[in-house]
């Protein structure tokens, strides 16, 4: 059998294990399957399973105990960070505050034609570029790539950018954000962004595009959000209106007493937000 197959096969098995552990058919101390067993299983050798071990351990969901066994680790699956884009900016600016940042980089660059067009920029402007890796739980979730105008991106430090919301330093220089269009949709990772995100090459990622708004409908950031989908998800939040006949389904907004309860639970566990509708984008962007 050529060695090229193996990983593969050890990718399914870490794969399978995994899924184990996240639906909780594995559940936190529960000892796997011992390797002669896990091998008689997929039809593998040994080192084919140690292999799938190794990566479960080295993203800390197991804990291998030598001639003991491997056991899952207490709080081995991380929860996810849940968006509700109800109240948009305002969960942006908490999700900002809950969690923890690093400034990949911070420079002054001609974007790419598209960010430019979206930004409304003169041929050769410069824009303010950053990438930052947000955390929480003690991994890393999501891999931000940001462009705001050179002027508007002149108001704010290098220093203030790792540790403040992007949204906080708009608002401080003077801007009253209105409004934002985006699109999600999905990516493989790279080995630049496997290596940020902490997953493995060619893992799937959540993506999304974001274009904000000044309340006079003149762009002032754009977003390009990439997310681990183990450790991110969008909800969203439905009820059906309508007349007798043509009933449909409409987002609903999250009352202020549940928006009070995230915020309160957001500094134990996660963020809760609900992602718009096309056609609530349609309507907000006009």
């Amino acid at each position: 059998m050529s060695a090229a197959v193996e990983p593969f096969k050890a990718r399914r098995i870490y794969l399978v294990l995994r899924d184990r552990i996240a639906g909780g058919a594995l559940p936190p101390g529960a000892r796997l399957p011992g390797e002669p067993d896990l091998a008689a299983e997929h039809g593998v050798a040994r080192v084919t399973v140690r292999r799938a071990l190794d990566q479960l351990a080295q993203e800390q969901l197991v804990e291998r105990r030598p001639g003991v066994g491997t056991f899952v680790r207490a709080g081995a699956v991380l929860p996810p960070t849940i968006v509700d884009f109800s109240d948009v900016f305002l969960h942006l600016k908490e999700m900002g505050r809950r969690t923890e940042v690093r400034l990949l980089s911070f420079a002054y660059a001609v974007p790419p034609p598209p960010v430019a067009e979206a930004l409304e920029l003169a041929p050769g402007e410069a824009a303010q570029r950053a990438v930052r890796v947000r955390r929480m739980g003690g991994g890393p979730f999501s891999h931000l790539t940001t462009h705001v105008p050179a002027g508007i991106g002149r108001t704010y430090s290098e220093a203030e950018l790792a540790s403040h919301p992007l949204l906080t330093l708009l608002e401080r220089s003077g801007l009253r954000i209105g409004r934002a269009r985006q699109s999600i949709g999905a990516a493989l990772a790279g080995p630049e962004l496997a290596e940020a995100l902490e997953v493995e090459i060619g893992a799937p990622l959540i993506a999304l595009t974001r274009l904000v708004q000044d309340e006079e409908g003149r762009p002032v950031e754009h977003l390009r959000a990439l997310y681990r989908p183990d450790r991110f998800s969008f909800e969203m939040q439905l009820q059906r209106t309508g007349a007798e006949g043509e009933r449909r389904w409409s987002p609903t907004s999250v009352p202020p007493a549940a928006n009070a309860a995230d915020a309160a639970s957001a500094k134990a566990a996660s963020v809760s937000c609900t992602k718009t509708s096309r056609s609530e984008r349609k309507r907000t962007s006009r």
